[in-house]
């Protein structure tokens, strides 16, 4: 997994905003319309078993459950039309829905 430039500039200016360092918890659970959802929350401090992924003094946290489902993903920050949002580019995904939050692998 690798936390692309994007995520690790909006994190920076999160934690500037924050005044403390913030990290980004990616996760994978059951349901949404393709079957597994991304969940994504800003933490302050890593659990003991989460696999912590870093660039740029700025990190995103994996529980250890997730990992095998997003194992090769980039997790990016994109600015659209549609939304300003973290997202996870996955190629461990055979489908997903049409907003990009659930999948199926």
């Amino acid at each position: 997994m690798v936390l692309a430039e994007s995520a690790a500039r909006r994190l920076a200016r999160l934690s500037a905003q924050e005044g403390r360092p913030v990290l980004l918890r990616v996760a994978v659970d059951g349901g949404g319309c393709s079957g597994f959802q991304y969940r994504f929350e800003l933490i302050e401090a890593a659990d003991a078993d989460d696999i912590v992924i870093r660039r740029d003094d700025q990190a995103a946290v994996v529980d250890p459950v997730s990992l095998p489902f997003l194992r090769g993903s980039e997790i990016a920050f994109v600015d659209e039309l549609v939304g300003a949002q973290f997202a996870v580019r996955n190629p461990n995904a055979a489908s997903s829905c049409g907003c990009g939050v659930s999948f199926s692998i």
